[in-house]
């Protein structure tokens, strides 16, 4: 049925276009909100106008142009607009699309020059009143699907995924570079495209005020589709369901569903004003493109593009007013297929050999002793190898290798196939002449990685290491892409190879599961196609290698190295024996806390129903929001998207404080029964089954500040607290004649704050050995500190610790259970007796505003992107991550110093000891009994003067070191 009654004539196909032909349909009102979130702010130079969204859309039109491969190439192109706020569908709906908010101020202006851009690049605009863009792309799509023609659909926006039809007609998302058809569709809703109208119908949608039916989400509603086969069927048959509030819902909201289908259908009969034949592509006029480029001063594009037509322009032309990425040492574009094994890696002295693009590289299947050989001697000749291992697992301690690949030069990369067991159906598991055994290979490869002539690059390299220190080979002499990404643009991007790759190369590689498959289909990477197999991995280690080479030259160049060199390059050696060493726990003690835990979850469950007056389920949020907002109508509810009641810890939080039971019991059972789930039933399934220890992850690179973060399992967020944490944190013990030593830095970021803001009295009371809080007590309500009571001086430690973090009045109210007026006075006092702090906070504040950046006591520079966004709340959060970043940041940097000292300190005084976790502040290591007292004064030393000879602080840095036979005893 047709949702648009004015537009009910069906058009007539368009006759002259040829079976042939690629139609491209540009989503562009979806292509420039997310130009706009992509980029950080950009403005024009010259008069400050917003430019971040244009320049965005301009880079992705132009790439669409330049990139796409020859098959797939647009014969016709148009960028399809929404043409105003108000279609068809608010005459059905008056709510629809109702509680959008008003775009940011700096997009407001860039609509219309987005416009002209299309315009510019020769590219048919498309808008038409009282429709969506969405309308006019299914009607367009259908035209051509009905006169062979393919379509290609540049957008990732859901509503679009019902217009997808095998072979016909795709979708394509720009910023991924993801084809997306009816597998991917199904993966998205569970129902193929032409069913997804009766899901969206039912599950609604918040973004655009379509109400669906309520606690329908889309695993139900997928499965209800595919078990009734439409929406009107299964409306008619809602009797049916077997489950009570689904069955429900879709009786007494029936018209409710049909009215969002008629909401989310697609309009695909719009009358047209303008043909697909007047799409056709051809490139863009020089004349229109290059005035318009530099009239927005987008100089990056000017001179990529100019080349491209023929023009010559200045190199001083058009330089933007923020940071860009620096450019590419080569075009990156898809490679086919790899190239002869004989080519090889030969002539690696030419430079020349650097700008390689990507489609001539020469990926070889190193597939014997004598072919490895030759790559051997290209690596110590050239004293640079690039080293990426495939394994069949992510844990590096369970792993097995699968294949090596090896980079050597720009585009000349190769793969070791290993432990592949097939190759286009031809079995490859007995054959050495096909495949090398990892004996072989790690024989002829293990003194190319330990010679400390001969540089080792890629990303990630603490995996590799710990794959290959399993097998008794030690990677020396390493670069790591990732942490050099990491120094020179924290906080402007990601880290991983993939968003490296199409941020500074403009090439999106290979996906594993373009080698391998996906869902059912897929097969494991060992089964890959041996071609494929080198494509993937050689490409990787390609593209690593080309990163080292752009980025490690910017060390120097923008001053970094030392940070580089001293606080990141060598942890990555540190952090792998760390995980290697994995820290034993006590099954036992795990299992009795998880029947405690279930115990007392099973006697707050009785004495939660007891309170509510009847039994619930206490996981459910639903029925928890019913009993505290509809049956005993508890002040401060506030409803969810879906119209369910949130219950949302700090809701309860709220209540508890004030004095209402039920949810203070709530929060102590959904305490216990995460702290079951993640912890003592979780932790024994980690336990390797070789070394029987837990073997946590370091994430590098990950964090915003430098901190580093622990996975599979995370050690870093157990509570410390609580009797409960404590009591997890026992499981954690030594073997037999051995004990556990923790190294806690005391109230390190406090002392940083002293330090960087230069207040006297913090500083003199750091000196002293004072209690820092009572003494910020009694400086602000003047008590003595003698017999202070625990009331004034939990508040100023709140503020303390609150000050550090930005916090606000309201938040500080809340802390601490008080008038919001009061708690303003309490901050407005804190300055007063402490100005350096709000001068240090000023001072940074215009500091970031000015360059975009923050620093560290030791040069580490935190990007702060929200600093400049337009939104008053998003600039107020950078804000406070700027004033936040250079402490936290400090931190992270000296507990790293400390890490990378305290090995090679243990092994001068000869101390049996090995470190095992970092929890923030804290080191844990493992020693002989005999030698506890020693470590723990040896770790003091080392983490007390982590700080010089760079830096003397102007506080002293204290740490308490103690030893037990579990964490808790040691801590």
């Amino acid at each position: 049925m047709n949702p648009n009654p004015t537009a009910a004539r069906a058009l007539a196909p368009e006759r002259t276009l040829a079976p042939g032909d690629h139609l491209y349909l540009i989503d562009g009102s979806g292509f420039i909100f997310r130009a706009y979130h992509a980029l950080p702010p950009l403005t024009r130079k010259s008069d400050g106008l917003p430019t971040g969204a244009v320049a965005g859309f301009c880079n992705m039109l132009w790439k669409l142009l330049e990139d796409t491969k020859a098959g797939d190439k647009p014969s016709h192109l148009a960028v399809i607009f929404d043409a105003g706020s108000k279609t068809f569908r608010n005459d059905m709906y008056t709510e629809y699309k109702a509680n959008r908010s008003e775009p940011p101020d700096d997009l407001i202006p860039q609509f219309p020059l987005t416009r002209d851009a299309v315009r510019a690049f020769g590219v048919a605009c498309v808008e038409k009143p009282g429709f969506e863009a969405d309308d006019l792309i299914a009607t367009y799509a259908r035209l051509a699907r009905e006169t062979g023609v393919k379509v290609t659909i540049v957008s990732s926006d859901k509503d679009l995924m019902q217009l997808i039809h095998d072979g016909k007609v795709e979708m394509l998302d720009p910023m991924k570079n993801r084809r997306i058809g009816p597998a991917e569709v199904i993966d998205r809703f569970g129902v193929p495209p032409e069913k997804v109208i009766d899901v969206q119908a039912l599950i609604g949608d918040s973004i655009d005020n379509v109400p669906g039916v309520p606690g329908i989400g889309v695993k139900t509603a997928a499965k209800l589709i595919a078990e009734f086969g439409d929406l009107e069927t299964l409306l008619a048959r809602a009797d049916e369901v077997k489950q009570n509030k689904c069955r429900e819902s879709l009786i007494t909201f029936a018209e409710q569903a049909r009215l969002s289908q008629r909401l989310v259908k697609l309009d695909d009969a719009v009358p047209l004003d303008e043909g697909i034949a007047d799409f056709a592509v051809h490139d863009p006029d020089p004349a229109k493109l290059m005035p318009f480029l530099q009239s927005l001063e987008l100089g990056n594009l000017l001179r990529r593009a100019a080349p491209k037509l023929g023009v010559v322009v200045d190199e001083a032309v058009g330089a933007q007013s923020a940071p860009t990425a620096s450019p590419p040492h080569a075009e990156m574009k898809p490679q086919t297929a790899p190239l002869e094994p004989k080519a090889g890696p030969g002539a690696v002295r030419d430079q020349a050999l650097l700008l390689r693009p990507i489609d001539q590289g020469i990926y070889e299947t190193i597939a014997d002793a004598a072919a490895l050989s030759r790559w051997i001697a290209a690596a110590q000749e050239s004293g640079l190898i690039c080293v990426s291992i495939e394994t069949d697992d992510a844990d590096p301690m369970r792993a097995q290798i699968l294949g090596i690949a090896l980079a050597v030069g720009a585009g000349i990369a190769g793969y070791i196939p290993l432990a592949h067991r097939a190759d286009g159906g031809l079995d490859l598991a007995g054959s050495a002449a096909l495949q090398l055994s990892e004996r072989q290979a790690l024989a002829q490869l293990g003194p190319l990685f330990e010679d400390e002539g001969v540089l080792k690059t890629g990303h990630n390299l603490k995996t590799a290491m710990i794959v290959l220190r399993q097998r008794g080979v030690v990677l020396k002499s390493i670069d790591d892409v990732l942490l050099i990404s990491y120094v020179l643009d924290l906080g402007q991007h990601g880290h991983g190879l993939e968003e490296l790759s199409e941020t500074h190369l403009h090439h999106k590689p290979i996906a594993l599961s373009d080698v391998t498959g996906k869902g059912r289909e897929r097969i494991s990477f060992d089964h890959a196609a041996i071609l494929e197999a080198t494509r993937y991995a050689a490409g990787k280690a390609d593209i690593a290698l080309r990163l080292h080479l752009l980025l490690k030259p910017r060390l120097a160049a923008e001053r970094r190295t030392t940070v580089y060199e001293t606080l990141e390059r060598p942890l990555i050696a540190v952090l792998a024996d760390m995980e290697r060493a994995g820290i034993a726990i006590a099954p036992s003690s795990l299992a009795k806390l998880s029947n405690d835990f279930a115990r007392d979850m099973a006697r707050l469950e009785e004495e939660c129903c007891k309170l509510a007056g009847e039994k619930f389920n206490l996981g459910s949020p639903k029925q928890l929001g019913d009993i505290l907002f509809d049956k005993f109508s508890l002040p401060g509810g506030r409803r969810t998207k879906t119209g369910a009641w949130s219950t949302d810890a700090d809701i309860l939080e709220e209540l508890a404080a004030a004095g209402h039971d039920l949810p203070q019991r709530i929060l102590e059972w959904r305490q216990l029964s995460k702290l079951k789930s993640t912890y003592t039933d979780a932790l024994p399934t980690y336990v390797n089954p070789t070394t029987m220890r837990v073997h946590t992850s370091y994430a590098l690179g990950a964090t915003t500040t430098g901190r580093l973060s622990s996975n599979e399992p995370n050690l870093q967020n157990i509570p410390i607290r609580t009797e409960e944490g404590r009591r997890i944190r026992r499981a954690f013990v030594a073997p037999e004649g051995r004990c556990l030593v923790s190294a806690d830095y005391s109230q390190i970021e406090l002392r940083l704050l002293a330090h960087i803001a230069d207040v006297p009295a913090l500083s003199q009371a750091f000196a002293d050995g004072l209690d820092i809080h009572a003494m910020t007590a009694s400086e602000m309500f003047s008590v003595p500190v003698k017999d202070m009571p625990a009331e004034i001086r939990r508040r100023a430690k709140a503020i303390n610790f609150g000050i550090i973090y930005g916090i606000s009045g309201f938040g500080l109210a809340n802390q601490l259970g008080i008038p919001r007026g009061e708690a303003d006075a309490y901050i407005k006092k804190y300055f007063e007796r402490f100005p350096g702090i709000r001068d240090y906070m000023e001072s940074t504040k215009a500091f970031v505003r000015e360059h975009g950046y923050v620093e560290t006591i030791f040069g580490r520079r935190i990007h702060i992107r929200d600093v400049k966004a337009q939104n008053a709340a998003h600039r107020a959060f950078g804000e406070r991550q700027a004033i936040n970043a250079p402490i936290q940041g400090s931190a992270a940097d000296i507990i790293r110093r400390a890490m990378t000292r305290l090995p090679a300190a243990l092994a001068e005084n000869d101390l049996d000891a090995k470190l095992l976790l970092q929890v923030h502040d804290e080191l844990v290591l493992e020693v002989k009994d005999a030698q506890a007292r020693q470590v723990c004064d040896v770790a003091k030393s080392v983490m007390e003067k982590a700080t010089l000879p760079a830096i003397a602080l102007r506080v002293p840095l204290v740490v308490d070191a103690r030893s037990g036979k579990n964490w808790d005893e040691a801590h």
